[in-house]
């Protein structure tokens, strides 16, 4: 609110009245602080601390939680906590700051946390941003160190530990404003070791995302029980916030904006406006991904008809894409370049357009570098790195990543799809406004691959008696 130059003594400021401040302080219970650390992120933290500092060895490291962003004027957005520093630390508070300092030929480790405002600190009640009264049980220092086994300290003291250096690498979501990391520029080094670090999951993260994956297929449930209302009155809204809400209620919400798109929607890639009605006789595209509690993401995508069966040019559409996806999940495996997954899919869709007279060129003009004809149709590509980012380990060098080798412990997505834009001149009207996309969330193992999304069905004949038995 403005501050007025003259005081209306009607509406006082509470934390500069005396007797209020002193009522205030008194005649409070302690509530229940324990911080909200889900089992396994404590012990699991510690382990992938030991990897990053095994990695860099001499070397002081700070990484920051970061704060939530701004909506509107006053209003923020949720907060969710930097994904290195959750996979560091397990913590999820708010402006927290972990420090990595040598110690002979490892690592001590400091978290540093925001004080909370308790009763006898005006802050109880005037600060929104991190009064107890207003936010809400407010763990301290004390607190998380008992839940996370680890040196934990008030960020006021952050200074004491930390000094600008050459030789301090910053990363984290740097929207914060610590007087201490001042002069601290972000290293890319940190940044690119962190995400290739974190390619390779251990059993804890693996079972975090089985769980997120798991909550989805059954978000996917909600959301196919909702079609006959979103047809009838909701549209695709009604679908996305129907996800939403369970995504919420079994996790942390989702892990990305929920993509609905029916009808001339569905080609479109990032289609998260859902703000069109939801057509019967048209295909419907959901890409969807519950966020667990510990934040690590599933990333989903099926094509249903919305009518509950497939038209005759659909089930073609869907039956090459499904031919693609099969010929990528099976070029899934240890050892293999990571660009075979995408080299198979798109050897099926190169081919499946030729068929249908789609590609001006032949396939391999098509597929070679100087055409690439065929990805008119689909112009992303057709997987990804998955964990605590939906789009995961994305400061990694090139060379770790797309030209590196899968490798047990890894969770990928493969995604192919056709996308003919109602506008696409070159597409029979048959086609134009087919949307099709399937993908599923796949873990690298010793012996080859495991589709952790699986119970979803993937052939359009499946997929009708899965809508059916919704």
């Amino acid at each position: 609110m403005p501050a007025p130059s003259t005081r209306d003594p009607r509406l006082p400021r509470l934390r500069e009245v005396t007797a209020f401040r002193e009522y205030m302080a008194t005649g409070w219970a302690a509530p229940d602080r324990t911080p909200p650390v889900e089992p396994g992120a404590a012990a699991a933290s510690a382990a992938h601390r030991a990897r990053l500092s095994a990695s860099l060895p001499g070397r002081t490291v700070v990484v920051e939680a970061g704060r939530a962003p701004v909506r509107a004027n006053d209003t923020n957005y949720d907060f969710r906590p930097d994904s290195d520093f959750f996979w560091l630390t397990g913590c999820s508070a708010e402006d927290a700051v972990v420090v990595l300092t040598p110690s002979g030929s490892a690592h001590d480790a400091t978290l540093f946390v925001p004080a909370p405002a308790y009763p006898g600190d005006p802050d109880f009640f005037s600060d929104a941003a991190h009064g107890e009264l207003w936010v809400g049980s407010a763990p301290d220092a004390s607190d998380w160190a008992a839940a996370l086994d680890l040196e934990v300290q008030p960020l006021e003291r952050l200074g004491d530990l930390v000094r600008p250096s050459d030789d301090v690498l910053r990363f984290g979501t740097a929207n914060s404003e610590h007087a201490a990391l001042r002069g601290i520029r972000r290293s890319t080094e940190l940044g690119r070791v962190l995400s290739e670090l974190r390619m390779i999951k251990d059993d804890w993260e693996i079972g975090e995302l089985r769980r997120a994956v798991d909550a989805t297929v059954e978000g996917f449930r909600s959301v196919i029980r909702e079609i006959p209302n979103a047809i009838e009155w909701g549209g695709e809204r009604w679908l996305q916030g129907t996800f939403d809400r369970y995504a919420r209620t079994f996790g942390n919400g989702p892990g990305y904006s929920t993509i609905v798109g029916s009808a001339e929607h569905a080609p479109t890639l990032h289609w998260v406006r859902c703000d069109g009605p939801v057509k019967r006789d048209e295909l419907l595209l959901l890409d969807m991904g519950v966020e667990s509690r510990t934040f690590y993401t599933a990333d989903v995508t099926r094509t249903f008809p919305a009518s509950g069966t497939f038209s005759t040019a659909q089930r073609e559409v869907h039956d090459l894409v499904e031919r693609s996806h099969r010929a990528g999940l099976a070029a899934v495996g240890p050892g293999r370049p990571w660009s075979d997954f995408h080299t198979a899919s798109m050897e099926v869709i190169a081919n499946g357009l030729a068929d249908w007279g789609l590609l001006p060129v032949s396939v391999d003009e098509a597929l070679s570098p100087e055409g690439q004809h065929h990805r008119r149709y689909l112009v992303c590509g057709v997987g990804h790195h998955l964990g605590l980012d939906v789009h995961d380990c994305a400061h990694s060098s090139y060379e770790a990543y797309q030209q590196a080798e899968m490798a047990p412990g890894m969770v990928l997505t493969v995604e192919p799809g056709l996308y003919f834009h109602a506008f696409d001149t070159t597409l029979p009207p048959e086609l134009r406004g087919i949307g099709v996309r399937l993908e599923d969330d796949i873990l690298v193992t010793a012996a080859g691959s495991e589709v952790l999304s699986a119970a979803l069905p993937i052939d359009a004949a499946g997929i009708e008696t899965w809508m059916r038995e919704q």
